[in-house]
């Protein structure tokens, strides 16, 4: 079983966090929420499309509360207090600030 990750602050590093959990370590981790301001809408084009390490292969898209990656829905919050969020409700066993 997979150890659930969330992610607090989904800017190039938090991207790169996700991808590189994606890429190289998708057996044993899995990212099942994201904390940042920014709309999931745009969240999932900047993780799609990044003009220094080139475009994501896989599949994203987005709706009002969550990005959606090759299928796995990721629950995306937009708390500006990281004490308010419901980090135990989202099953996430470790935080990557």
């Amino acid at each position: 079983m997979a150890v659930k990750v969330g992610v607090n602050g989904f800017g190039r590093i938090g991207r790169q966090v996700f991808k590189a959990i994606h890429d190289f370590h998708s057996g044993a981790l899995q990212v099942v929420a994201v904390n940042d301001l920014t709309d999931p809408r745009t969240n999932a084009h900047l993780l799609k499309y990044d003009s220094t390490y080139g475009a994501f292969p896989g599949d994203i898209r987005a709706t009002d509360d969550a990005i959606t990656v090759n299928g796995q829905s990721i629950k995306v919050l937009a708390q500006r207090d990281p004490a308010q969020i419901p980090w135990k409700d989202l099953g996430v066993d470790i935080v990557v600030e």
